[in-house]
């Protein structure tokens, strides 16, 4: 299945549950709301100073430097770019621009031995999906690797399943509603714990 075709069945099921808006918010000229689109000017190159470019996740506000090892990008065909901290937060990114089609998807090679993972092609990735490796932003981890060999061998020793992109996204979406309600939860736990410091 094409990776346009999988984002907008899967979005479909969502958006049925949405409530109607008496009024739209203004979009783009390709449809994508403007609050929703990547706020950057078109980068025909992402990838040169890409940590220097996007330093955080614009869904997040994680600090990409900080987890390189899961990030990811995204480059739509209008050369506006997404850095975001993890798959999970570039679902987000896929499904808010569900109408500005992916140019390139990179994601950091979590199997290269490097102080910082490099950024592969997406699509020539293998991921483990469900490891005993934590998650970014999921409780479900899944990490890209660019040899197929060393997610079998990571695979071999944390579990999970092997797959592709797709099938990664797809576990992303899947994992969704399970994630925000407890990033939502901790988040909540942690204003708490300020709030009696402070009292």
């Amino acid at each position: 299945m094409e990776r346009r075709d999988l984002l907008k069945s899967t979005l479909a099921l969502g958006a049925l549950a949405l409530p109607v808006q008496a009024q739209a918010a203004p979009a783009s000229t390709d449809g994508t709301p403007l609050q929703f689109m990547p706020k950057t000017a078109p980068d025909a190159d992402p990838l040169k100073d890409e940590l220097k470019k996007y330093p955080k996740c614009p869904y997040c506000g994680m600090d990409r430097t900080q987890f390189h090892h899961s990030r990811h990008l995204v480059q739509y065909a209008d050369d506006l770019v997404d850095g975001t901290c993890s798959i999970h937060c570039l679902a987000i990114s896929l499904s808010l621009n569900i109408d500005r089609e992916p140019k390139a998807i990179w994601a950091a090679d979590f199997g290269a031995d490097a102080p910082l993972k490099p950024l592969v092609d997406a699509d020539k990735a293998t991921y483990l999906v469900g490891s005993g490796l934590p998650g970014v932003m999921t409780g479900r981890s899944k990490k890209a690797f660019s040899s197929s060999q060393t997610a079998q061998a990571a695979q071999a020793k944390h579990g999970g399943a092997t797959g592709d992109f797709n099938h990664a996204l797809e576990a992303a979406y899947a994992d969704m509603a399970w994630d925000t309600i407890s990033i939502r939860k901790r988040r909540e736990e942690r204003r708490r714990r300020m709030m009696d410091k402070k009292a």
